[in-house]
């Protein structure tokens, strides 16, 4: 409540000092109006009126606009056909074809490099763990530390499953994208 008094106060002495900060030496709206009126008719007794243009004083077409089948630019007044930007057009829509082809090969390279890091972990840890063990009869881990090993090689096992599938999505998209075409 304080707040919105301050800020009523404030607004009211800005405004304040706006309408007491005009000169007392400034016209008046009736000074002004007289002064007006008197150079009105200062220019109706020397004759010289301005000129008024209305819609009816303009021609129905700018001069200067060519009458031509077809399309140009008049910057710099040079003609420029269709073809010229269409040819441009086309080119840039195959740079940024290209862009995107080069844009979806890195990241499929990139999630194929994922899975690759990923599949040589697991094999690592694999045989890690099947070195200790160091038959075929121990499948089942032995101790603590296998244990949390065969459990760790389960979550790599999921993500690895989650990169493939996501890969597999990146794969189609691509070629949803025009890709390789």
């Amino acid at each position: 409540m304080q707040r919105v008094a301050w800020r009523v106060l404030v607004v009211g002495l800005l405004l304040n000092a706006a309408a007491f900060g005009q000169s007392p030496s400034g016209d008046s709206l009736g000074d002004v109006a007289r002064a007006n009126r008197a150079k009105e008719q200062a220019q109706e007794t020397s004759g010289a009126k301005p000129k008024v243009i209305t819609n009816q004083d303009l021609p129905s077409e700018p001069p200067g606009v060519p009458e031509s089948s077809e399309p140009m630019t008049t910057v710099s007044g040079v003609k420029r056909s269709v073809d010229r930007y269409s040819e441009q057009r086309q080119n840039q829509r195959l740079v940024a074809e290209q862009r995107i082809d080069q844009q979806w090969k890195a990241r499929i390279q990139e999630q194929e490099a994922r899975i690759a890091d990923l599949q040589a972990r697991i094999d690592h840890v694999n045989e890690a763990m099947h070195a200790a063990v160091g038959t075929v009869q121990y499948d089942s881990p032995v101790n603590r530390y296998q244990t949390i090993q065969t459990e760790r090689l389960a979550r790599m096992q999921e993500i690895l499953d989650q990169q493939k599938r996501r890969l597999a999505m990146m794969q189609d998209a691509a070629r949803h994208a025009g890709m390789g075409q």
